[in-house]
């Protein structure tokens, strides 16, 4: 017995004060970052999930709802994470053999049970991590594989310490069997301790020997896994709780963060001498976005779904946070003592040649369509991280795809990505058979006015998208909606500019918008574009702009419902639903269109495999309409290739970028013949409007 207690507490206090060491360290580290806006509060929300589809510690933490979205490896993920809190009582169980050989907590057979019970889970769940990661290991699927440049080393490593954990506690439990020192009885309840004893008791007196090796080796196991967790990738079974705690609520998506500079947001007109825009270096980053990168599993989940990589970018969103990672603990001597480092020297965005941390090409090809923050099963906010480093090559390195420097020109002098003058504003309403009221400058919304129409620049200017302005314009008529436009007062809402990283020309329009919207007594607002309603609903109220918005499905949809819209004539097409990224993933907005869809009499309505939460970008977003693809397929033709799998006479849509990026999509497969010459992309107002009107016009009031 005094072996075992000198080995065991010998062995604790080195593990201890290596893991303790180290986790010190990493505390300094992230306390090192800047202050982090609203991380803290709202205690209620963080702990248990505010609504359905966010984040909380229950559902995330405890429940593993991320990870049990992939059902085969989040079960064996959950099942591990369960049993490491269940067998958790035999690390106490094994602290207490050290003084005590049959010590137990209690005499109760069931808790014997559930012990084994969750024993066996995790071999089981061992058995599936080893088949995935065999089957999907880089050597054998290349950039296909999810865990490509992934520390699979370290990966194999930690499985083999779990296998150990399992079976010394087997091997430790079965012997004290054997030698009458277990404490939960009847035997058998304990299954699998008992076959392991049974194998064990022609060993006769030797279990003695058997107990005390194995209780020690358990021990030494349990903790050398403590020790190889805090020092290795696996350390997010130690921050991954507090990461989804401080994650923003109630999910990463939707708004972007405002432009902090330490503890206070920037003031364009009048910024400090020491101001930073955006992040320029590590240290630049906020404690929370230094916990971020620190969490990343490297599961590569987010890569397996990111829209550039898929299509042969050089941009991982696995590898942004991981690069960031290894950089500041590279950097980590600098921050933390001041000894200078090669790290230190490095540019945190910059081509190999110039040992950058972060390609620039990398950085440019994402589309903020949040696919990968959707997916992370620890809450990493990859787009936040991804525009803050725009935000400082733009404002501060002038560094940015030129083609874009055009559509940032025209924002500032047309108020417009396309230069359109704003007397084309009001183009769309030509040849429709009812007037279009318009709220000039100076004067009030009317009263008997319900929605003011955004129609948006693309809705205004391009003539595709200018078909579903029309739509809904014609469906809020007939169904006996005042509503009213701005006209010519309207301009760009900025989020081009914003997700482009331009937060100065940004400001400057949602500013403007903001004032002209509050003028004129702006009360409810229908948008048809996301990115239109993403913007005015949940990031104009970072300016004071509060108002209540709802994209044009949400209106129809209840329009239909109520009865005031009638859709009689059949429409027999077959449809495919592509889901924009702004109204879906980060909106949520999910039903309402395929309501709107259902109640057309005659549409036959196929979802493509990669839809709703997991459907696929267009291409469009993060203001690459306005940059060009040179590497790789372009994003726009691998979704459309999906949908044209399903051979439908349509493909429906409720975003004007999707509209136009998916519609050059099918006229280039149409000129390759690769689709069908009739297959058109239309918005899904226009297919109601199709149904509500059926031949021939409406009659006019």
């Amino acid at each position: 017995m005094t072996v075992r207690i000198v080995v065991g507490v010998l062995a604790s206090v080195v593990a201890f004060g290596l893991a303790g060491r180290r986790l010190w360290w990493l505390y300094r580290l992230l306390r090192s970052g800047q202050p982090a806006a609203d991380r803290v509060g709202r205690r209620s929300a963080r702990v248990a999930t505010p609504r359905k589809g966010a984040s909380g510690e229950l559902t995330e933490v405890i429940g593993q709802r991320k990870l049990l979205a992939w059902t085969v490896p989040g079960l064996a993920h959950a099942f591990t994470f369960w049993a490491f809190i269940v067998l958790g009582l035999t690390i106490i169980e094994v602290y207490g053999a050290l003084f005590k050989a049959d010590f137990g907590l209690g005499h109760w057979a069931a808790l014997g049970f559930f012990e084994d019970l969750f024993i066996v889970a995790v071999l089981v769940a061992l058995v599936v991590f080893t088949s995935i990661r065999y089957r999907n290991a880089p050597s054998r699927r290349g950039r296909a594989s999810r865990f490509y440049k992934s520390h699979t080393g370290a990966a194999w490593l930690i499985l083999g310490m779990i296998f150990a954990v399992m079976a010394t506690l087997l091997v430790y439990r079965g012997a004290q069997m054997n030698t009458g020192n277990y404490p939960y009885r009847p035997y058998r309840w304990s299954f699998a301790t008992w076959l392991t004893s049974r194998a064990l008791h022609p060993l006769g007196a030797a279990n003695h020997g058997v107990e005390t090796f194995f209780v020690l080796a358990q021990l030494v196991v349990v903790l050398s896994f403590l020790v190889l967790v805090v020092y290795s990738k696996h350390l997010h079974i130690v921050l991954a709780p507090f990461n989804i705690y401080f994650a923003r609520k109630p999910d990463a998506l939707g708004p972007l963060l405002p432009m902090f500079s330490g503890d206070h947001l920037v003031d364009f007109e009048n910024p400090l001498d020491d101001d930073k825009f955006g992040r320029g270096v590590v240290e630049d980053f906020t404690w929370k976005g230094l916990l971020d990168v620190s969490t990343c599993t490297e599961c590569g989940r987010c890569q397996s779904v990111c829209p550039a990589w898929n299509t042969g970018k050089v941009l991982n969103p696995k590898l942004i946070v991981t690069e960031l990672r290894d950089h500041l603990f590279a950097k980590a001597p600098t921050l933390l003592s001041g000894v200078e480092t090669a790290a230190a020297m490095r540019p945190l965005v910059g081509t190999i040649e110039a040992g950058g941390v972060i390609d620039p090409e990398a950085l440019w090809a994402c589309t903020s369509c949040g696919a990968c923050v959707q997916e992370c099963p620890v809450d990493i906010e990859h787009v936040d991280h991804i525009v803050d480093l725009r935000r400082h090559q733009v404002l501060v390195e002038s560094a940015f795809p030129s083609e874009a420097g055009g559509m940032l020109r025209n924002l500032e002098s047309a108020g417009n990505p396309w230069g359109m003058p704003a007397s084309t504003r009001l183009a769309w309403t030509e040849g429709l058979s009812f007037e279009i009221r318009v709220v000039g400058r100076g004067s009030q919304i009317p009263d008997d006015v319900e929605y003011l129409f955004w129609v948006g620049c693309a809705g205004a200017s391009d003539d595709r998208a200018r078909k579903t302005t029309c739509a809904v314009a014609e469906l809020l008529h007939d169904a006996g909606v005042e509503f009213a436009v701005l006209g010519p007062l309207e301009t760009c809402t900025g989020d081009p500019a914003r997700r482009m990283g331009n937060e100065f020309v940004y400001q400057q329009l949602a500013q403007q918008n903001v004032t002209t919207l509050q003028s004129v007594g702006a009360r409810k607002i229908v948008a048809s574009c996301p990115h239109c309603f993403n913007t005015i609903a949940r990031e104009y109220p970072q300016l004071g702009g509060d108002f209540e918005v709802v994209h044009h499905t949400q209106l129809l949809a209840s329009l239909v419902a109520e009865g005031r819209l009638h859709a009689t004539s059949a429409v027999d097409s077959s449809v495919t639903y592509h889901d924009p990224c702004y109204l879906g993933r980060h909106n949520k907005v999910y039903a309402e269109p395929r309501d709107v869809l259902a109640g057309v009499p005659g549409l036959t309505s196929t979802e493509m495999p990669r839809c709703r939460e997991r459907g696929f970008c267009c291409g469009a977003g993060g203001a690459r309409m306005w940059m060009e693809e040179r590497t790789g397929k372009r994003i726009n033709h691998e979704r459309i290739d999906e949908a044209l799998a399903l051979d439908p006479d349509a493909v429906a849509t409720a975003c004007p970028y999707c509209l136009m990026m998916l519609g050059d999509a099918v006229r280039d497969r149409q000129s390759e013949g690769a689709a069908r010459a009739d297959v058109e992309v239309i918005d899904v107002a226009q297919l109601l409007l199709r149904s509500v009107r059926g031949a021939g016009p409406a009659p006019v009031d």
